[in-house]
C-alpha cells in the first residue's frame, strides 16, 4: 500500500513505574551469541588476570577443558539485554543482589534473558520515581540457566517524563523531524 502522507509516530518509550506489576515476566528481545573476541576484549579491558579466560593451554587442563567466558561479561550482557523492558526510563540503579552463576558459559553460546517483577514500591524520598525490583535470569541456547540476580532500579513515573512523538525521552527539543516537516 502506498501513502503520500507522513506523520510522527511514537516509538517504544520503555516502561514507566505505573506499567510494572508484580508477577509480570518480560522475555527480552534479541538473543546474543558471545564470541571469543567479546570475551578477550572484556577480559583485557577489565584487567581480569584469571587464565581461565585467556590461556587456552591452561584452560584445556581444567575440568571444563576450554576457556570460560568472563562471568562479569555475562552479567553485563544480561543486564544490558533487560534495559529495553526494565530500565529504559530509570534514573539510577540502586543495586544488584543475589548474583549467581549457575553454569559455565563458553565462546559460541547464545544468551537469552528474562526479567520477572518481584517487588514495587514508591520512593520515600523522590516523588518522580518508583522502585522496581526484578529477578533477571539468563539462559543459554540449551535452556540451561547460566545466571540469575535481583536488580533494583528507580524508574520514572510517566507524568514526570511526558514523552511525545516529537520529543521522546533523551532527545533535545527541535532535533530531527518536527511536526511542521510532515504536515
Amino acid at each position: 500500500m502506498t501513502t503520500n502522507s507522513r506523520q510522527l509516530v511514537e516509538g517504544w518509550q520503555g516502561r514507566y513505574y505505573e506499567d510494572f506489576e508484580v508477577g509480570d515476566v518480560y522475555k527480552h528481545p534479541f538473543g546474543r551469541t558471545i564470541t571469543e573476541t567479546d570475551d578477550v576484549w572484556f577480559t583485557n579491558v577489565t584487567m581480569n588476570t584469571n587464565p581461565m579466560h585467556f590461556n587456552e593451554v591452561y584452560a584445556a587442563e581444567t575440568e571444563f577443558g576450554e576457556r570460560l567466558v568472563n562471568g562479569t561479561f555475562v552479567f553485563a550482557l544480561a543486564v544490558g539485554m533487560s534495559v529495553i523492558d526494565v530500565s529504559a526510563n530509570a534514573t539510577a540503579n540502586l543495586g544488584y543482589d543475589e548474583i549467581r552463576h549457575h553454569a559455565p558459559v563458553f565462546h559460541g553460546d547464545t544468551i537469552f534473558a528474562e526479567s520477572e517483577v518481584v517487588e514495587l514500591r514508591e520512593s520515600s524520598s523522590r516523588d518522580h520515581v518508583g522502585i522496581v525490583t526484578t529477578e533477571l535470569r539468563a539462559f543459554n541456547q540449551d535452556d540451561e540457566k547460566v545466571l540469575s540476580l535481583q536488580r533494583t532500579p528507580m524508574v520514572l513515573k510517566r507524568e514526570f517524563a511526558e514523552p511525545t512523538a516529537e520529543q521522546p525521552v533523551g532527545w533535545p527539543e527541535g532535533v530531527g523531524t518536527q511536526p511542521e516537516d510532515v504536515e
